[in-house]
Parts: structure tokens; sequence; C-alpha cells
């Protein structure tokens, strides 16, 4: 396998993540016989800084271009004036939009060894292992009319959540396929009691789930939803909702595995290259002291040789020796160790080259 990868590494901590998620596939490359090359680009406040742009046609071109693309973090108080006529997160969602990737998967997986280290009760988080499938292309965030104006001598500002009914479609379509393979349970989430937008997507949702037969379809507010994730997470498997409601939900789902830096996401589309990224933010407060946790990122580049490169054995044998390195007590600062974000990588990389004939942790 021949591969090209886009990297993104953005603002903040992304650098140092990214660097050890390069670590990680150069090390997959050498264990299994491939060849990867690397091409870094920049985006987001850093981008701003360097071109004026959070995002340039250029790195756009060659994002559409690669085989895979693998981001960082973007954003930083540095860019956070609101009267700015840019800012680093436009970059992101116009490269989403650039790049067609309508489905955000985000796996919540609580490894047993870090139930202690959740906000919530161990009896809460036992057993979670939950896949949240957010609407990426859609919603508030794209939808026109949205502006700000001075009307009848006040200011006003206006964002549309629109949808349409094919990105309702295709993304609940996902949704129900992959509960085929886990434990045959959708949750869809939405506002319906409220929204005409909603409406709609609960009777897309409807439609679809009697394609789907052997799946459970329920339909929860995104109020209800919000608060299971906190007082029965063990309850879900697939749970797919829109835009806005995602960006939420997803956030909070990623504390129940006791810390942001644990987890991976892949957005996806019908054709042309993926987008990895970790779920966690910038961390404009810790970045330099390379004490960041890697394995979010690590485990989006696993994602990234399931999904984008067909990798299904060298993605597993990623997985699984994150898992043991967790297993066996290596910790960085956010979950109480003392590791630094190279050593942790050093920890994982020695059990991944170690073990033998990796296979499926799926």
């Amino acid at each position: 396998m021949q591969a090209n990868i886009v990297l993104l590494p953005g603002d903040g901590i992304g650098p140092e993540v990214v660097a050890e998620a390069v670590r990680a596939l150069e090390a997959v490359a050498a264990k299994f016989g491939h060849t990867f090359s690397f091409t870094e680009r920049l985006m987001g406040g850093c981008s701003i800084d360097q071109f004026g742009t959070s995002l340039t046609e250029e790195t756009l071109a060659d994002c559409q271009a690669a085989d895979a693309v693998l981001l960082g973090a973007v954003g930083g108080p540095k860019w956070d004036d609101p009267a700015a006529k840019d800012r680093p997160e436009r970059g992101l969602l116009a490269l989403r939009k650039g790049l067609g990737v309508f489905a955000n998967l985000r796996p919540v997986k609580v490894h047993p060894a870090l139930i202690d280290c959740s906000p919530l009760k161990p009896e809460k988080v036992r057993g979670v292992d939950i896949l949240v499938i957010r609407e990426l292309t859609g919603g508030l965030y794209f939808g026109w009319p949205k502006g700000r104006e001075v009307k009848d001598g006040r200011e006003r500002a206006v964002d549309t959540l629109e949808y349409y009914d094919y990105e309702i479609r295709r993304i609940l379509e996902l949704a129900f396929k992959m509960a085929t393979g886990r434990k045959k349970k959708v949750t869809s989430v939405d506002k319906a009691n409220v929204l005409e937008s909603s409406r709609l997507w609960r009777q897309i949702a409807i439609e679809t789930g009697k394609k789907y037969p052997e799946i459970t379809l329920e339909h929860v507010l995104v109020d209800t939803a919000s608060m299971r994730l906190i007082t029965g997470p063990a309850w879900m498997d697939v749970i797919v909702t829109e835009n806005m409601f995602g960006d939420i939900l997803t956030d909070e789902a990623s504390v129940l595995a006791g810390s942001m830096g644990m987890l991976p996401s892949a957005s996806l589309g019908e054709r042309g290259p993926g987008l990895y990224e970790p779920i966690h933010g910038s961390a404009p407060d810790i970045a330099g002291k390379g004490i960041a946790n890697p394995i979010g990122t690590i485990l989006s580049a696993a994602m990234l040789l399931r999904y984008s490169l067909g990798l299904e054995v060298e993605a597993a044998a990623l997985e699984q020796a994150v898992e043991q390195a967790i297993s066996d007590g290596c910790r960085t600062a956010d979950l109480g160790g003392s590791l630094t974000t190279r050593q942790m990588t050093d920890e994982i990389l020695r059990r991944m080259r170690d073990a033998e004939n990796p296979a499926p942790i799926h």
C-alpha cells in the first residue's frame, strides 16, 4: 500500500499530537510493509497568521487530492475576537464542506481500567460502547441566510437551520448500516416537538427504519438525550443526529471515557478522502509542555487506516496496542499519570511492534 496523507497540525497542542500519530503511522508502515508519504499544510489560526485566511484554496486542493487528511486542532484565545472577519473554525467548516464529508463518526468506549477516571459513578459507565454519528455539512452551521444587521435601530443576528431530505436520508442510512454490526439499536435524536427541520428528520428516520426491520429504532428529544448520556449511557448503541445537536452531545459523551484526549473521530463522505481528528480542542493552556494525551489522535490514525486505506488488520494492531498500554497502567497527566506525550506514544508503539497476529477488536 502506498498512500499520501495530508497533515493539518493546526493550533495549540495540534502539532504535538499529530507528530505522535505520524510516528504511529510510520511504525505501522514499517511493520506491515507499506509506504505512507506526508504533506504538511497550515489551517486554522496559524493559517490566518501566515496567509490571512483560515483555509487557503491551495491547502483545500491538496486535501482533496490526498488519500486521507489528519487534523490536530484549531483555535485559541488569540483568534477569539467576535468581530473578526475570519476565525479558525470557519476554515474547519470550509474543509468539511470542501471534502464532502457529511458523516462524523465518534466512538465513545470506556476502557475498564479507566472507569475510575470518569466523573460518573463506575456503575454508570461500565460497559459503555457508543457510536455517535453526527451529520456534518448541513444544519445551523451552513444554513442561509445568516449574518448580522441593524434593523429599526437594533442589532440583529440571524442563523438558519436548514436541511434537505437527501442530507437527512444519507446519514440515517449510514447509521442503520453501522448498527447492523453492533447491538442493532439506533437512537435518532431530534427536537421534533419544536423544530420543523426535526419533524422532517423524524419522518425520514421512520421511513428508513422500515428498510431495516432487524434494527430497533427509537426517537429521543435532544434535551432528554443529553440527560440520559449522564444518567444511563450504557443503554445507548448508535446515536444519530443533526449537526449542532451532535456537536454538543459528542463533547458531553467524551467525559464518559475519563478524558477528551482519549477519543478519535472520522469524517466520511460518499467518495474522496476522509478527515480524521481527535475530538479535543487546541488546549492552549498546555501547548508546548509535551504533556498532551496523544491517544485520541493515534486512534484517529487507526480509523484512517480502516476507513480510507482499507487496512483493517493494521488498524486493529494499533488499537490493540493502545488498549494494552492503558491496561498496563500507562497514563498521561489528564488521566492522573506522569508520562509525556512522546513517552505515551513510545509505550503504545513498543506494544504494537512486539505483538503478533493482530485481530480486529470490533
